[in-house]
């Protein structure tokens, strides 16, 4: 088939591929001239593994083309996807400008029947206002479906390639035909490809990010009640994550969640409730805890210290909102090194693949280390924000050379506390017990007040 898919962004570059590794001829559209052009010289603009190797081959096949030129982008589309930004404005709603100037200009630019598709996560009721702006100046038959992502960054091509079900919202024959047809090489084992009218397409993207945000936020509240009651969240974890009812996902308590995703889709469908005069409580629950949450460690970092953070450096572990990705948007990692320098501390970073995206955001306020045991160098404690395999088995005997303080910072409880204690650290994690007993670090004497 041929397919057209406009903008060139994760979900946009990741469908694009993807559709391409099966057969079809897709071009992607994005109006970021400096962008296409990487795209088409083979650069990807993005960090996913085992994407790069699907692009290039893709590329080098002639079935993956990047334009700046929507009509060119198109032309013979038999399946055009919106995978459009959808930004939260201030009252928390999903901007829909981009989408709607692009379908716009679809209405005058369509040639023949297509099936336009909804693939960015957009508000109920989107399906219809696209419909109604390409209607405006069209010419020609079109139908309008929404098809949501449910795209994990860091194992989206094995999402895409091997989905769970694909949701496809739509009222029209043709079109279930249609887009039956695109996704059948991907549902060959027997997950299901399942249809459903459009605004409860749009509402399942919505309820299912929603649902996994709750579930995280509930599992941090039960931690910040094992704080306090002296319990340790991992057995809590394991003792219910084995029952089927509940699931063994989405149960790992931390200092909150944070993405692309899910942030934004919780605050577009509260204001969606909002805006439908209900009062979704538990989604405003799930809101303000996270937002909370995110700010755990550092009352524990501030107290190791005597409450005062002038002139220590603290090293950081982690920048990107969770692993094997290098999104940054609402990363915990953020709001952290910003109230550390708000404190008078010095932070230097490390991760592996975030660093330049940070970069770009706090320019040289901050250090970055080209490994993490640079980033330790003379640091006065440790603070880790992001779940990556590399920092999962350190050598701890080179960090205790490193650091001036052996205090660690775990805001993704990576290492067990009994480990911890056994080698003589400082640990704080989330909902676990606390080891507050430091042996002193033999590599310079401390003025920190042993507990």
């Amino acid at each position: 088939m041929k397919i057209a898919v406009v903008g060139t962004g994760y979900v946009g570059l990741v469908t694009g591929t993807c559709f391409a590794e099966t057969g079809n001829t897709v071009h992607c559209v994005d109006i970021d001239e400096r962008k296409v052009k990487k795209l088409q010289n083979g650069v990807i603009t993005i960090y996913e593994p085992g994407l790069e190797a699907l692009f290039e081959r893709n590329i080098e096949q002639g079935r993956l083309k990047f334009t700046t030129n929507l009509a060119e982008g198109i032309k013979d589309a038999e399946i055009i996807f919106l995978a459009l930004p959808t930004p939260p404005g201030e009252d928390g709603s999903a901007d829909l400008k981009y989408v709607l100037n692009v379908a716009k200009d679809l209405g005058f630019l369509l040639e023949k029947y297509a099936v336009v598709v909804d693939k960015s996560t957009v508000p109920v009721g989107t399906a219809e206002k696209v419909h109604a702006k390409i209607a405006e100046n069209a010419k020609v038959a079109f139908d309008v479906v929404s098809n949501p992502e449910f795209l994990r960054e860091g194992v989206a091509v094995e999402d895409f390639m091997k989905p769970d079900r694909v949701v496809v919202g739509t009222s029209s024959e043709r079109a279930r035909k249609k887009m039956e047809q695109l996704y059948a090489p991907f549902v060959r084992q027997g997950n299901p490809i399942i249809f459903m009218d459009e605004r409860s397409a749009e509402m399942t993207k919505y309820a299912a990010n929603s649902f996994l945000a709750a579930k995280i936020t509930f599992m941090n509240e039960i931690a910040n009640l094992c704080d306090k009651v002296g319990a340790n969240v991992d057995d809590i974890r394991r003792g219910i994550g084995s029952d089927s009812r509940i699931g063994k996902r989405f149960l790992f308590a931390g200092i909150g969640y944070g993405g692309s995703c899910f942030p934004k889709d919780v605050q577009a469908l509260a204001k969606t409730s909002q805006d439908y005069a209900y009062d979704f409580r538990m989604l405003k629950a799930v809101m303000d805890v996270n937002a909370d949450q995110k700010s755990k460690l550092l009352p524990k970092v501030k107290e190791y210290f005597g409450g005062d953070l002038a002139g220590k450096k603290i090293a950081v572990w982690g920048l990107s909102f969770k692993p094997y990705t290098d999104d940054i948007r609402e990363a915990p990692a953020l709001e952290n090194i910003k109230a550390l320098l708000a404190e008078g501390a010095s932070v230097v970073a490390y991760d592996p693949e975030a660093m330049e995206n940070v970069r770009e955001v706090v320019g040289t306020s901050i250090a970055f280390a080209e490994s993490p045991y640079e980033a330790l160098e003379d640091a006065d404690a440790l603070m880790i924000f992001t779940e990556w395999p590399v920092f999962r088995t350190p050598d701890f005997e080179k960090m205790e050379s490193l650091l001036n303080n052996k205090a660690i910072f775990d805001g993704r409880n990576l290492f067990e506390p009994e480990l911890m204690e056994e080698l003589g650290f400082v640990y704080h994690s989330i909902g676990r017990r606390a080891i507050t007993k430091e042996i002193p670090n033999p590599k310079k004497p401390t003025d920190q007040v042993i507990a």
